[in-house]
């Protein structure tokens, strides 16, 4: 049972990095906000890191209430992950300098910016559905509804991070 669960574990973070882009949802008072985020994991660490803006309003959404979800979608492979944790806000200049990329300079000139920030999420638990892609995904569910069952496509799991 514990390898099956190391295992999960394992597939919920190759999934993560192999889709790499997330939905951000926070709290916005009694709302749910998302956006669409490039992330940055680091297994070893538990963690999975993002570039914010201090200008933004995310700061103070996440300041109020920590508690987060990602959403992780791979549509044209039927691959998807959805993960709850707690974020962290910080003005780490040597984290910002060690993330900044290529999708950063989409949205600031240089790591040296004093508006970026690193937004830290803590994973709690994920859950992953990780089909064998969308053709084989689409001819299992029409055979499941000319025999009257419920299709086989793919895994589901809930997994502790």
């Amino acid at each position: 049972m514990a390898n099956d669960n190391a295992r999960d574990v394992d597939r919920a973070w190759e999934l993560m990095r192999k889709i790499s882009f997330a939905m951000l949802v926070t709290r916005d008072g009694d709302k749910l906000r998302a956006r669409p985020m490039s992330a940055y994991l680091d297994r070893d660490n538990n963690a999975v890191y993002f570039l914010t803006d201090a200008r933004r309003h995310k700061d103070e959404e996440i300041a109020k209430n920590p508690g987060i979800n990602l959403s992780f979608a791979d549509a044209s492979d039927q691959k998807y992950v959805s993960v709850t944790g707690t974020a962290v806000v910080s003005n780490d200049r040597a984290k910002i300098k060690q993330l900044f990329s290529t999708e950063a300079k989409a949205w600031w000139d240089s790591a040296e910016d004093p508006n970026i920030r690193v937004l830290k999420i803590t994973p709690d638990d994920a859950e992953f559905w990780d089909s064998p892609g969308t053709v084989i995904s689409y001819v299992k569910m029409a055979a499941a509804a000319v025999t009257g069952t419920r299709p086989e496509i793919g895994d589901n799991r809930k997994v502790a991070m």
